[in-house]
Parts: C-alpha cells; structure tokens; sequence
C-alpha cells in the first residue's frame, strides 16, 4: 500500500485493554482496505482502457485512407491543438531551457518517422504484421540504450535480441509479399527504441503534456518539410481527409478519434493509473497493446484469415505463428528480467530513470 496513508483513528476507537495502538491499526487496516481495493481497481481499468486505445490506432490507421506521411501529419497537428488547449485552460504551461527544448524537437523528429513507418508497415501489409514488429521495440530499447547513453551491452540481451530478429525472419520467410510492411514495422520499432531513451532522459523533469505538445509540434513541422519531397513521387496523393455521409468512411472522425482519444485521452489515463500502479503492473499492462490491437484487427478486419491461414484455406501458417511466437517469447522474458527482483540496471541506466 505504498502512498497510501492511513489516518489515525479517534481517541474513542482505542483498544481500551493497551495503549500500543496495534489492535487500532488493524482496525484502520480493515477500515480502509475496501477504499484501497477501489482505488486500485480503477487504475487497473484506466490503465487497460489507455492499452486498448492504444491498440486502436492501428484499426483507425487502416480505416482512414490516407498515405501514412499526411496520416501523420494531421494526427499530430490536431494532437498538439488538443493538448495546446488543455494546456492553456489549464494554465499548465511550463518554461523549458533551450537545450531541452532541442531534445523534445529530435524526439518529436523521431517520433514523427516512426509514425510514418508504422503506418506505411499497416498500409503495405496489415494491422497485424505491423504490431508484431512493433513489439519488437522492448526488445530493441536495452540494445539501443548502451549506444545512446556509452554503457555496456548485456548479453543476455543480445540473445533476446537475436531471438526477435530470427523470430521477424521466419514471418518474412513465409509473408515474403509483406516485405516491405515488415521492414517499415522493424524501422519503426527501432525508432521507438531510441526516442524512448532520448524521452528517459528528460520524462521526469516536466509534466507529460508539456512534452506532447512541444514534440507533436516539431514533429509535426518536420513532417511538413518533408511533405512536398514525398509528393514529388507520389503526385497523386490525397492530401484532404475523406468526407462521406457513411460515418464509417469519414476520415475526418477517425483523425479526431486517433488524436484525441488514442493520443490525449488515452494518455492521461496512463498517467493517473500509474500513480497507484506497481511498475510490474502497468508494464504487464502495457505489453498488452500488441495482443489487443491484433485482436481488435481480427475482430474488425477478419485479419485472422490472411495471416494465420495460407491463402484463405484452412492450413495453418506455421511460419508466421513460430515467427510471432519467437517474438513474444523474447519480450516477455525481458520483461520478466525487468520485472524480477534480481534484476540490476546498469549505473548509467539507473540515473537517468531517477
């Protein structure tokens, strides 16, 4: 029940026997021990409810038709007028010194590119085979992490490492027409590795929104920039979100949807449950985003039957079952070794998550 403090009882609550208090706390304990349950059991359902909105932005990125650089572009200029909003309603606005400023600017850069990755990985494959790759990423960021910040590898998790790739390798080997989406999904995972060790480095020092804005907005910026290069390849690009009278096909609604729920919204909840979650919890939860999105994608899409069967006949497709196997089997034992009392970060490691 770390932070959470129990109030003294009244005088005449005392045990009158003794005048040690213990039989007053174990009635405080039992007194409060429903408010706890409750707030606990909140935090939990905010926080699957944050995953499950996360898992749906891979849904909402097949559905909007848009190409997936001004799919982009419009999720994160419409999140940083959301967030922008919030901020001032809220007077949360909070100074930042330049040179951390210019890190939330390459982090925004990157995260805008992995976006773009992850999205044209949806586009040239699927839902599915994106987030599969995706959840690469926990493998990713402790190799990452050494390069960025001059520590030492760990080998064990190289061999994880070398258990995702093998794991990729075998899906491709068997999805060989979804090269490119499994490519765009491997770049995008690796790009979330490293923004999310630039994010380390400075998570701590400012509320959560502040970040999302001033990365949203370069992020959004740099995209812009790149914008006519892509068009220069691609004229025929729509750029105006699609608008019809079937809700369904509106693109308008899902780009609102994707930025406001699936971004502002999700986040927040994250952010009230971790202050009452475990870290084994909410990283437990958080690894659940793959395994949510996959499903919603079999559920909407019928998914199921493009990649676990072959060729839309009843035979399983083994390479793509032990490929995902291969990759979930690494990220859960790193998360196990995460999670696991013997496990040690490294000194450098250690005071940057401080």
């Amino acid at each position: 029940m770390s932070g959470y403090i129990l109030r003294k009882l009244p005088e005449n609550d005392q045990h009158p026997d003794n005048g040690d208090g213990a039989v007053s706390r174990h009635h405080a304990i039992i007194q409060y021990l429903p408010t706890f349950a409750a707030v606990m059991k909140k935090a939990l359902i905010q926080m699957h409810l944050a995953v499950l909105l996360w898992g749906f932005t891979g849904v909402l990125g097949r559905a909007i038709s848009l190409d997936a650089p001004i799919l982009v572009w419009y999720r994160m200029l419409l999140t940083a007028i959301f967030v922008a909003v919030i901020l001032y309603v809220r007077k949360e606005w909070v100074s930042i010194p330049r040179k951390h400023l210019m890190l939330m600017a390459l982090i925004g850069i990157l995260m805008g590119l992995h976006w773009v990755a992850f999205y044209g990985s949806i586009k040239l494959a699927n839902v599915s085979i994106a987030l599969v790759c995706l959840s690469t990423a926990s493998i990713f960021t402790p190799l990452v992490d050494p390069i960025i910040n001059r520590g030492k590898h760990d080998f064990k998790e190289l061999l994880l490492g070398s258990l995702a790739i093998i794991g990729v390798y075998l899906i491709y080997r068997f999805q060989q027409f979804y090269g490119w989406g499994i490519l765009a999904g491997i770049i995008a995972a690796l790009l979330s590795s490293v923004f999310t060790v630039f994010n380390k480095q400075i998570a701590a020092q400012y509320p959560a929104r502040t970040m999302v804005f001033y990365e949203m907005s370069t992020g959004w910026a740099f995209i812009t920039l790149l914008i006519p290069i892509y068009l220069h390849y691609k004229p025929e690009t729509q750029l105006i979100p699609m608008v019809t009278a079937d809700w369904v096909h509106n693109d308008w609604i899902w780009l609102v949807v994707l930025s406001l729920c699936c971004t502002v919204w999700a986040q927040s909840l994250s952010l009230n449950a971790l202050k009452k979650l475990s870290s084994f919890t909410a990283t437990l939860s958080v690894n659940l985003e793959p395994v949510y999105g996959i499903l919603l994608a079999f559920i909407f899409y019928n998914e199921n039957r493009e990649i676990i069967f072959i060729d839309g006949t009843e035979k399983l497709n083994g390479g793509f079952l032990a490929g995902m196997g291969l990759i979930l089997l690494s990220v859960v034992l790193q998360m196990l070794r995460v999670l696991l009392p013997g496990y040690m970060p490294s000194k450098k490691n250690a005071e940057i998550k401080n």
